[in-house]
């Protein structure tokens, strides 16, 4: 009984001797592992630094163009602003040349009869003169373009009526 006693103690010696081993390889293969991350997280953390000061600056010169487009948006409120009245203006001309025109015109129709008497009245001065300065120049005769004209101009009066 006291041989496997000792067998036993032996094989639990070997074995544990055998753990031993097995845990150490295991370990240094760990360390080599974990030495090996360390140098990965090494190199990120100096790739890191670098892209965090390039994002620095990207939001310095961000923050730079912010501004500068505030500035600008600032100054073409105002031209938006002028343009605007300018419409308002130009509105506001057209409405008060639309009356006008309108009430031009309305003068114009209602007194339409009024200004072909004061046309056909005018072409009677005219031949009376031209007859009166006539008599005296004997001789000069004149075209009389204006009497045409005035014959027309009364003619589409007279159809523009009927």
């Amino acid at each position: 009984m006291v041989i496997i006693l000792y067998l036993s103690v032996a094989l639990i010696a070997i074995a544990l001797f055998i753990l031993v081993i097995s845990l150490t390889k295991t370990l240094k293969a760990m360390k080599e592992t974990l030495e090996s991350v360390s140098k990965t997280l090494d190199g990120l953390e100096s790739q890191l630094q670098g892209v965090t000061g390039e994002t620095t600056m990207l939001l310095h010169k961000t923050n730079a163009l912010a501004d500068d487009i505030n500035g600008k948006v600032e100054k073409l409120d105002t031209v938006v602003d002028a343009v605007q009245e300018v419409g308002y203006t130009v509105r506001e001309l057209n409405n008060s040349l639309k009356k006008v025109t309108t009430s031009v015109s309305s003068v114009m129709v209602r007194n339409q009869d009024k200004v072909a008497q004061v046309v056909q009245w005018g072409a009677v001065a005219k031949e009376l003169k031209d007859k009166w300065f006539g008599e005296k120049n004997k001789g000069f005769k004149k075209t009389k373009p204006f009497d045409s004209e005035v014959s027309i101009h009364t003619q589409q009066i007279e159809n523009s009526r009927g």
